[in-house]
């Protein structure tokens, strides 16, 4: 039981180092991506396409449903306690700092997570890696960083479209309950904004689109020789990520409020 118990942490530290090491790879491949002319920005192209602009409509229909629902909870609690103005601070915080981020990183994970995991690793089993790195093609330049560019890239313009759209709606939402004029509603919500909320968002976009990215692409080329693992990668990435997310949230929230 010890010997096999031992096998289990050893072969979890080694690991350890390789996704390390993996993550490392990508970060220095990624700083030069951008000065030297290649065809990887068709990649890059077409994830921004898939993760960014495809998603924009479940984005939208999430933030103004959301931002309906805080608006007439709001509305109807707040002033029986005296604290109608508090519904700013609830719209920034929830839908600003703490449910966009959140939000828009499970909806990436549910789309491009799953078919990045799953086309690399079916580019595992094909052999189509051995044949770039044959020619000389590197597939972290190639393959890895373009897609955790693009995800990155998209998960920050989804999270302020998110966060735009949610506040904007959560107006039109308002006027059909309690009808305000808009540049009083526009003054109050920029006035209750702080530069930390911003800070906050933009953070959390930054580090859970790499998490998204990174966890698909290691787990697609964790893909030794059958399609039959291709599955098991791709749950794997889809867990991993949902995890690291929730933990990453956690200590962003906490730093916020030290």
């Amino acid at each position: 039981m010890f010997q096999e118990l031992g096998h289990r942490v050893i072969a979890s530290i080694r690991e350890l180092f390789y996704a390390c090491g993996f993550f490392l790879r990508t970060i220095k491949e990624s700083v030069p991506f951008f000065r030297r002319r290649q065809i990887g920005y068709r990649v890059l192209v077409m994830q921004l396409l898939f993760t960014g602009v495809e998603a924009l409509g479940v984005i939208s229909l999430i933030a103004l449903i959301l931002g309906g629902v805080i608006i007439v909870y709001g509305v109807d609690l707040l002033p029986q306690f005296g604290q109608g103005e508090l519904i700013y601070s609830i719209l920034i915080t929830v839908i600003m700092r703490e449910l966009g981020p959140l939000l828009c990183a499970f909806i990436i994970i549910a789309r491009s997570g799953t078919a990045i995991a799953t086309e690399l690793g079916q580019m595992v089993v094909s052999h189509q890696i051995e044949a770039y790195t044959s020619v000389g093609v590197d597939p972290i330049s190639y393959l890895v960083v373009p897609r955790f560019l693009g995800v990155i890239f998209s998960m920050i313009l989804l999270n302020i479209y998110f966060n735009l759209f949610g506040l904007i709606a959560s107006f039109f939402v308002t006027s059909f309950i309690q009808p305000i004029p808009m540049r009083d509603y526009m003054y109050d919500l920029i006035t209750h904004i702080r530069s930390a909320d911003i800070v906050s968002s933009m953070i959390k976009s930054l580090i859970f689109g790499a998490i998204i990215a990174l966890s698909a692409t290691y787990n697609g080329f964790r893909v030794e020789q059958s399609s039959t693992e291709v599955p098991q990668v791709v749950i794997k990435a889809v867990v991993q990520s949902f995890v690291l997310i929730i933990v990453a949230d956690a200590l962003i929230t906490l730093i916020y409020y030290l």
